[in-house]
């Protein structure tokens, strides 16, 4: 949860504060406050982060990890749908490796190569098996042009919010056509109440990523919402510190704020109906919205 105004705040590493290069140095660093969280539980995303070299891939890893219990809501989903599953956005696999292992026919659909060759290498280090029942399609979500027929559509990890709204349409329609009947389109975002983005558009978060290895891996992120153009931008100062040397990597994401009843008018154009929507708290301004959708009969 957040730390209330006026209590004192968690001590960051000194080692973070050498992350900020000096082309950052002329910006108005965000004034700590109420928007300095320190769990990890529900972070902000790298839905649309350019692709990453070998020398920050662990910062994906680090990032995304904190949101794997979504993984046990969506295979729930799944055996209730059957598949083949289609994972849009899926990364180095998070989600689509684990489907697999679990007996899934996976398609996983990523703009970035290297992270499609990563799915497939850890795909094949499990065994045949689980390499047989994935197959990786390298796209853009906004130039997306599917041929097979799915059980189970998953926009997860707020993948939906690095989507620019106008093109939003065409790939809720592309994907409900490829829908089989009985299946499902899972997508979870952000959802923001606009008197908070108002309030405080801008907002510090520090937290220290989960490892049990000896590595001290800390994350400030700044957040920033640009509300004439309902986007943000998140950029990420890291420090990953072990016994011989610190790595440190900053990492920009932009994204869209979701207005819910704009999106329900596209599922409902595209051919798809809200079967079910779950909300988790995220504090009082913002929550996380899980929808299920179903082809309309």
């Amino acid at each position: 949860m957040h730390t209330p105004s006026g209590t004192s705040l968690p001590v960051v590493p000194a080692a973070l504060a050498p992350v900020l290069p000096s082309r950052y140095d002329r910006e108005r660093e965000p004034a700590p406050g109420a928007g300095i969280r320190i769990e990890s539980d529900t972070l902000p995303g790298l839905e649309s982060v350019a692709p990453v070299d070998e020398g920050s891939v662990w910062l994906h890893d680090a990032l995304l990890g904190p949101h794997s219990a979504d993984i046990v809501r969506y295979l729930s989903l799944a055996r209730s749908t059957g598949g083949p599953v289609l994972d849009l956005g899926s990364g180095a696999g998070r989600l689509a490796v684990p489907f697999a292992r679990h007996g899934f026919a996976v398609e996983a659909v990523d703009r970035d190569a290297s992270a499609l060759e990563r799915l497939e290498g850890w795909a094949r280090r499990i065994g045949p098996q689980v390499a047989g029942l994935v197959v990786t399609h390298r796209s853009e979500l906004t130039e997306l042009r599917l041929e097979g027929s799915y059980r189970l559509a998953l926009l997860a990890g707020a993948m939906v919010t690095a989507v620019p709204p106008a093109r939003r349409p065409e790939l809720l329609r592309e994907v409900a056509a490829h829908l089989e009947s009985g299946g499902a389109l899972a997508l979870d975002y952000t959802a923001h109440q606009l008197p908070g983005l108002i309030a405080e558009p801008r907002r510090t978060w520090a937290f220290q990523v989960p490892r049990f290895d000896g590595i001290d891996e800390w994350v400030v992120a700044r957040q920033v919402f640009d509300l004439p153009s309902m986007s943000e931008r998140i950029t990420y100062y890291t420090a990953r510190t072990g016994k011989l040397s610190t790595e440190r990597v900053v990492l920009t994401t932009d994204k869209w704020i979701v207005d819910p009843e704009r999106l329900a008018a596209e599922l409902h154009s595209a051919g798809l109906h809200i079967e079910g929507r779950r909300r988790h708290r995220i504090d009082d301004r913002t929550e996380s919205v899980l929808l299920v959708c179903r082809p309309d009969d």
